[in-house]
């Protein structure tokens, strides 16, 4: 095997409370799944052992090497496990700057990669080296629902695989998560801690409509300060009279959950504004060979 390609998908921050501080780093406990908008990376062996990254879409092309997590991807999987190199295209769908995890999605999706292309099936040791790459990439290796803590290295992945239909909204501007955390950090705090336990308790002995209403996310306030549109997303969203709404990672991205797949598409329909909107379903390990009717996705997968 010479080349391979895989899909790394997108995920949706259902939840999120800040629930600390470990030196300069917040720690959270979310809620997360993953959704059926992706990148696509192709990897191709080399001679030697150096990592080359070519990126096309959403203006990825202008990311400077150092600030790229897919080449630090590379070049840590080389380094530990003593193979060749490869040359990497990455072909982005995944809005950047989003809360979308597009660029953990591309470091997890390399690791992934290169782990196929040379045969390395120590799990443990690629998740050891995706935890190092940024708070939510060990997650992402796997996709699916889960609750992550800590700094995102804590992963607790639910046996559920419940079918969940969004409408996503992205603006064009994006937030800068440092910035999010700082005013978050200058904020008076009022969130009400434990909405993530008190979700789940909820989905779990009432079902997923009235999980959805306590959709939420610590950083939101933080996120409105910083752009106009991320509120607006919201708010438009929450006109369609979804299950639950809210704001995924620190922004801009917003995220409504239907009940259908059909009332998804009739709110996207509806829809007249600036934002670029996203149907999109839940992901789920099992069913990543499957095909999604997406506008945005690469044709020939």
């Amino acid at each position: 095997m010479e080349t391979v390609k895989v899909l790394s998908y997108a995920k949706l921050n259902l939840t999120l409370d800040i629930t600390g501080k470990e030196g300069n780093f917040h720690t959270l406990d979310s809620l997360v799944v993953t959704v059926g908008l992706y990148d696509k990376i192709v990897a191709k062996k080399r001679k030697d052992n150096l990592i080359s990254v070519t990126m096309h879409g959403m203006g990825s092309d202008k990311l400077y090497p150092q600030e790229n997590h897919a080449v630090r991807a590379g070049e840590r999987f080389v380094e530990k496990f003593g193979t060749r190199g490869a040359d990497i295209t990455v072909y982005k769908n995944i809005p950047m700057g989003a809360g979308l995890g597009g660029s953990s999605a591309d470091a997890a999706g390399v690791l992934n990669a290169l782990a196929k292309l040379y045969k390395i099936t120590d799990f443990a040791k690629v998740k050891g080296l995706a935890d190092g790459l940024g708070s939510d990439t060990g997650y992402m290796l796997r996709g699916g629902l889960a609750r992550m803590r800590g700094r995102g290295d804590e992963v607790e992945f639910l046996s559920d695989s419940p079918d969940m239909h969004f409408l996503l909204f992205c603006p064009k501007s994006d937030v800068s998560t440092a910035e999010c955390y700082k005013t978050y950090d200058e904020l008076p705090q009022t969130n009400k801690a434990g909405r993530t336990q008190r979700c789940l308790e909820a989905y779990r002995s009432m079902g997923l409509g009235e999980a959805a209403r306590l959709f939420g996310n610590d950083l939101f306030e933080s996120a409105k300060r910083l752009n106009d549109d991320v509120g607006e997303a919201v708010t438009l969203l929450k006109s369609f009279s979804p299950l639950g709404a809210g704001m995924t990672g620190s922004g801009s991205a917003a995220f409504a959950l239907f009940e259908t797949r059909e009332l998804c598409e009739w709110a996207k329909s509806r829809y007249r504004g600036k934002f670029r909107c996203y149907p999109v379903d839940a992901v789920y390990p099992a069913e990543k060979k499957r095909k999604y009717s997406n506008p945005y996705s690469i044709e020939g997968d």
